[in-house]
């Protein structure tokens, strides 16, 4: 029996403009990914739409793009307070890990960052990312698993070299990138040489999301 506090399922006109809106964000992940400089009109060939249903949509290519990386900051959000209640801590840190590798979301930094200007309730969520690796991390090194050297800035770097992994097969992609985390995964425990240099730094990597990467 439904529940009385759902919402109605939409209709309609409205059905199909979110139809649209799921088809022509999915393509432009796919086209931007391959090409941060392709055009907005590739992403409505790709979509199956015409530009005007696009523009109707987005203002334009840099509306495109953030609220392409917003909806990724957003599915990293969620994956981390999902992780969140697991109660042994280092099962959180590796399955949060896992959540995100999976859903691809670093591939949008590495390729995308730097070429929109984010907007303010963006900083505010990704305020809210950096509290919750933070918080997954220590819970992790109180378990005595976690070395104790790792920093919260070290995860970031890790998720973007698993996404910098990539074949024309998805499921292949997705095999390959489980595989380097599990490798990563077995150089964070404890215990462990020291890891060289000094840890990265917060906000040291900020300066990419600045329009242009300057």
């Amino acid at each position: 029996m439904p529940n009385p506090t759902d919402a109605p399922p939409l209709a309609g006109r409205r059905a199909q403009a979110a139809r649209n809106d799921a088809t022509i964000l999915a393509a432009a992940r796919a086209v931007f990914l391959d090409d941060p400089k392709a055009p907005v009109a590739a992403v409505a060939e790709r979509a199956g739409v015409g530009i005007s249903a696009l523009y109707r949509r987005y203002a334009g290519k840099e509306d495109l793009l953030r609220t392409l990386c917003d909806d990724g900051l957003r599915r990293f959000v969620t994956a981390a307070e999902e992780a969140a209640v697991e109660p042994d801590g280092w099962a959180a840190f590796a399955g949060f890990l896992e959540r995100v590798v999976d859903a691809d979301v670093h591939s949008l930094t590495v390729h995308l960052a730097g070429t929109f200007t984010p907007t303010e309730e963006m900083g505010r969520t990704a305020v809210r990312a950096n509290e919750l690796v933070e918080a997954l991390v220590e819970r992790a090194r109180s378990t005595g698993r976690l070395r104790p050297d790792v920093v919260p800035q070290d995860v970031g770097l890790l998720l973007e070299g698993c996404a910098a992994i990539r074949v024309p097969d998805p499921e292949r992609t997705r095999q390959l990138r489980r595989r380097h985390l599990a490798v990563l995964l077995a150089g964070l425990a404890a215990p462990g040489p020291a890891l060289p240099g000094p840890p990265p730094a917060a906000g040291e990597f900020d300066w990419r999301w600045r329009s242009g990467g300057k």
